[in-house]
């Protein structure tokens, strides 16, 4: 079925927006108190990483453990990462996504980041060859986006079983101590891929048009 085309330019800007440059980076989405930024810019120190969270309490959590071990290649950002996406960054900008664990949306399946409109302005802003990582403990989940990976997206990607001693974050921690099995999607965006936002570029806090 196809999907109704995002509305990218009634985005208001976040509270407090600041743009960034065009240089490549990475993005996590939903990085809850940062235990998975903090390692991965600490392991990565050749990549940068831009960490979202919305909730204020994680933000806060993330921002001060940051503080504390300091790594020069992590920003984290107080925000709703859809108006914050289309509003900072570029066509073709981003290497890696991580969307690990998101709320599974069990009564608003639109909402599900594979189902989402949104979904396509997110592909337009990652560079060719580049990933998004999309990790789920609900077998369900990680099926329907699978599903939507083939037949709406048209996207190839790599299917995995998360190892049980893996602990990127602290729902993949409490996941697998469960005896849950996590799994992940890399999906990678080819040579040659188009979207209708491949030349839309960041509103930076321009006035948008008001949502009718």
């Amino acid at each position: 079925m196809p999907i109704r085309q995002f509305q990218a330019q009634r985005m208001h800007a976040p509270r407090d927006f600041q743009s960034i440059s065009p240089e490549p980076i990475c993005v996590e989405i939903g990085a809850g108190k940062g235990k998975h930024a903090l390692l991965f810019t600490r392991t990565h120190p050749e990549h940068k990483l831009i960490a979202i969270e919305r909730t204020r309490e994680k933000f806060l959590a993330m921002q001060k453990q940051h503080e504390l071990e300091g790594q020069p290649n992590l920003k984290t950002v107080h925000a709703d990462a859809l108006p914050w996406v289309v509003h900072a960054l570029y066509p073709g900008q981003v290497e890696q996504f991580f969307v690990l664990y998101p709320n599974p949306e069990p009564h608003n399946p639109a909402q599900r980041w594979a189902n989402m409109p949104f979904f396509e302005f997110l592909l337009s802003r990652l560079k060719t060859g580049g990933s998004i990582t999309l990790a789920s403990n609900i077998p369900e989940y990680i099926d329907e986006a699978e599903q939507q990976m083939k037949e709406l997206w048209n996207l190839p990607y790599d299917k995995q079983i998360i190892a049980s001693d893996s602990a990127r974050t602290h729902f993949e921690i409490k996941y697998l101590e469960r005896g849950e099995l996590c799994q992940q999607l890399i999906i990678t965006k080819p040579e040659g891929y188009t979207t209708r936002f491949d030349d839309f570029q960041p509103l930076q806090g321009q006035n948008v048009a008001p949502v009718e």
